[in-house]
């Protein structure tokens, strides 16, 4: 429980409130003669507990994380994992020489599978995949491997090792295969999942206990204190319940209902006491001093938002330590989403305006609209370059915008209304504009003349409601609405998979970093971890090479063309990098060996090290990347490579590895240069055409005349088809796959084809955002609209 305050600062839990627990599971075990049995039954009921007083104080996303770690740690007590099997299932190692043999297996997946079977386990493993490949094949692609035993003689396997080979092959289903595993280990009560409700919670608050809200938007858990309290006699009208809302100078209300509460055994809601930041010292004091001798019915609720990060987190640990925390999130899914934006509003709404036909059907779609736009934040930067917080009052004053411009207009000002929900009710909140864009082009497709003709989708299979009453659109939507896919927001189901993926990476990343640091083989692994970092340190050093030296590669150079500066600039940025690797690695060197004083920069690069993570220091100078470091260093070594056959002797290269640049748009930026100086056109009427080749990087001999062949380049949410030269739908599982050879040139801006054609923006890493590089148009025969909703954009590094 203590490790969690690493994952969130919110999650603090002091030995005092442990002990309670653990008091309470021990009466509550069931009683035996028998010895083994009762302390079976202790153990189960302690674990049990704690587990669920825990786990009701944590986020959706936490939860999983903290089960993971709680039954790893129970197996390695217990000798039942083997730690090499656990250190690959957290580390999933990569050898990254070889291409995968078989179709079904991406080249990371099949090196995954070759560390694997170097395991004894394991061995043989990948022969086995080859040889056996039909029956691999069906086993990886079916929809869910967790539920599927292994092939052949492997399906013996324990329950870690099937763990294993599935991270390996499908990363994407390792939550799902992670529930598996729990509930086999642990017992199903631990997943099933269910939210304890409001009133067990309340058993086990008293005076001493406070309970603690950790408010998500969207969401008001105070509704249930109210309800439980007025059950038991606790209102506003009996004058033993007391609610202030902090943040406008209440403190002092505050305080004194806190004093009364305590004598007469009232309740007080504390609401929002994050925003009054110095008060709060005061208000630990307070709680402090009334949790003993106080009134025994006197209860004290509180609620605050999570601190956007651990840096602002001003809750102080002893409020946080011995209250009861609970988390209440906002409902997930579609269907979920769309009945709660629905519920904004009633029958009488529906009946309020003049014209029913067009404003139920608009107010409809605008449900629509607001259920996608705040569950496709799930998809991450597929989903929107930021996470915005759109939240109900967006919808309910587009609502009655909607009303007043249908009672003031003889035809529904259609372009006006958009403009007004997209730019100014959402789109107020929006601050990219590729996110502007697709919440501008949601609206388009949603909130349109035809929606009254009856012939709009608003998913495929879902098409727009008739005129019905409240309760019809509700049973509509249960009727109706297909089940949760990507399909429902215009994405393909890749996004899921890409989403999921993620989502377990994360997952394994984060219990790796809460393993004990001297687990396993107690003193043994201390020295096996150093050994770790000395060897990857020695060999980083040998390898980075000497820095490029500018003074001398300058006087090789006659003109400083457009081309030349960018490689100078590029050259000058690697050094930078690989000085500060140099000296930070050495640095360490001498710590290790006990000639210098270990410092927390030190610690933490061996730990960046020993976690394969690229240290802070090197990622600032570096740029954006989302590999480990074992990746991220071959990429590093490349990217040297590429810039010393450059500044070799300076001619072009046949074909431009753009993804090697720290800065691609300065390259992208000298074509346009290059060509305006010799054409003598105005640079700031330039602009860069892209036209896709129908040939590998290998097939180029010599570089173009004008501008540049660049390569490297990969699609996510859809795929290019080389032969019809237009994109097409991505093909399932293969969720980035790689672009041709491109042919960049400048051209005026006013000669620019914009026919048919989608403005896609190239980003440098999967994280999209800030990575934001350049648009290149490409060529496309269905609307492009399709293309904006499918997240399309093209990535420099995957």
């Amino acid at each position: 429980m203590n490790d969690l305050s690493k994952i969130h600062p919110m999650y603090q839990f002091s030995l005092k409130a442990f002990s309670i627990v653990f008091q309470k599971a021990v009466e509550r075990a069931a009683p035996d003669e028998n010895l083994r049995e009762r302390v079976a039954s202790l153990i189960d009921s302690i674990t049990f507990s704690v587990y669920q007083y825990t786990t009701r104080g944590l986020f959706e996303r936490d939860k999983l994380t903290y089960l993971a770690q709680l039954t790893f740690q129970i197996l390695l007590m217990n000798r039942e994992v083997n730690p090499a099997e656990l250190d690959f299932l957290l580390q999933s190692p990569v050898q990254t020489v070889t291409a995968s043999p078989v179709e079904f297996l991406s080249h990371q997946a099949w090196g995954a599978v070759k560390v694997l079977s170097s395991m004894e386990e394991f061995c043989n493993l990948d022969r086995d995949i080859e040889g056996s490949a039909k029956s691999w094949k069906k086993f990886v692609e079916s929809e869910c491997p967790e539920k599927e035993k292994l092939p052949q003689e492997w399906k013996n396997k324990t329950a870690l090792q099937r763990l294993c080979v599935m991270r390996a092959m499908r990363p994407d289903r390792m939550t799902y295969a992670m529930r598996d595993f729990i509930e086999e280990k642990l017992g199903s009560k631990y997943v099933v999942g269910r939210a304890l409700d409001f009133a067990n919670s309340l058993e086990e608050s008293g005076p001493a206990t406070p309970m603690f809200f950790i408010l998500s938007p969207g969401v008001d858990p105070l509704k249930d204190v109210e309800s439980q309290g007025r059950k038991l006699g606790y209102t506003f009208n009996n004058q033993n319940f007391h609610n202030v809302s902090l943040g406008q100078g209440q403190e002092v209300v505050a305080e004194a209902a806190l004093d009364l509460a305590a004598k007469k055994g009232h309740w007080v809601i504390l609401q929002n006491i994050h925003l009054v930041a110095k008060w709060l010292s005061t208000l630990e004091k307070k709680l402090e001093e009334h949790s003993e001798n106080s009134h025994p019915e006197f209860r004290v609720f509180m609620s605050a938002e999570p601190a956007p990060s651990p840096e602002s987190h001003i809750i102080p640990q002893g409020i946080l330590e011995n209250s009861i925390k609970i988390t209440s999130e906002p409902p997930t899914g579609m269907h979920a989403n769309l009945h709660k934006a629905l519920d904004n509003f009633t029958q009488d709404t529906l009946e309020m305006c003049s014209r029913e036909m067009e404003f139920k059907s608009i107010l409809f779609a605008l449900c629509y609209f607001h259920a996608v736009v705040a569950e496709r934040r799930k998809f991450g930067p597929q989903g929107w370059n930021r996470s915005y917080p759109f939240n109900t009052g967006d919808l309910t004053i587009s609502v009655n915008v909607l009303y007043n411009f249908l009672e003031a207009n003889a035809k529904v000002p259609y372009d006006d209304l958009r403009y007004l929900f997209g730019e100014i009710m959402y789109g107020g909140h929006i601050t990219d504009d590729w996110d502007r864009r697709l919440c501008r082009t949601y609206l388009e497709e949603f909130i349109r003349p035809e929606m009254l003709e009856g012939e709009l989708s608003l998913a495929p299979g879902f098409p727009l409601p008739g005129n019905m009453d409240y309760n019809g659109y509700h049973q509509y939507i249960d009727a109706e609405l297909p089940p949760e896919s990507p399909y429902l927001y215009g994405l393909h189901p890749n996004a899921e998979i890409g989403f999921l993926t993620q989502t377990s990476e994360k997952l394994f990343r984060t219990v790796l970093e809460l393993q004990p640091r001297d687990s396993q083989a107690g003193e043994g692994a201390g020295a096996t971890r150093e050994e770790k970092v000395k060897a990857l340190l020695e060999e980083i050093l040998e390898r980075v090479t000497d820095e490029f030296n500018i003074p001398e590669l300058m006087a090789k150079v006659e003109e400083r063309t457009p081309y030349i500066v960018v490689a100078f600039q590029e050259c000058g940025r690697m050094n930078i990098l690989t000085r500060e690797m140099q000296r930070s690695l050495r640095e360490l060197e001498l710590g290790l060996k006990g000639e210098l004083t270990m410092t927390s920069h030190m610690e933490n690069l061996q730990n960046a090290l020993y976690f394969d993570l690229v240290p802070e220091s090197w990622a600032r100078r570096a740029y954006p990347s989302t590999a480990g470091l074992a990746t991220w260093f071959l990429d590093l070594l490349n990217r040297i490579k590429e810039l010393e056959a450059w500044t070799g002797d300076f001619t072009m290269p046949s074909t431009v590895w753009l993804t090697g640049f720290f800065n691609p748009q300065s390259f992208l930026t000298a074509i346009m240069q290059s060509t305006a100086r010799k054409n003598e056109w105005p640079l700031d009427q330039m602009a860069l055409q892209c036209d896709m080749t129908k040939k590998n990087r290998e097939e180029f001999r010599s570089p173009p005349r004008e501008g540049a062949y660049i390569h490297g380049l990969f699609m996510e949410g859809a795929c290019w088809d080389t032969q019809a030269g237009i994109i097409t739908e991505a093909k399932l599982k293969d969720l980035t796959p790689p672009m041709p050879v491109m042919f960049i040139k400048a051209i005026p801006a006013d000669k620019q084809d914009c026919r048919s054609v989608y403005s896609c923006p190239v980003y440098k890493t999967s994280q999209r955002g800030p990575t934001y590089v350049w648009t290149f148009n490409l060529k496309t025969k269905e609307n492009p609209s399709k293309w904006v909703l499918a997240g399309v954009a093209l990535l420099l590094q995957i």
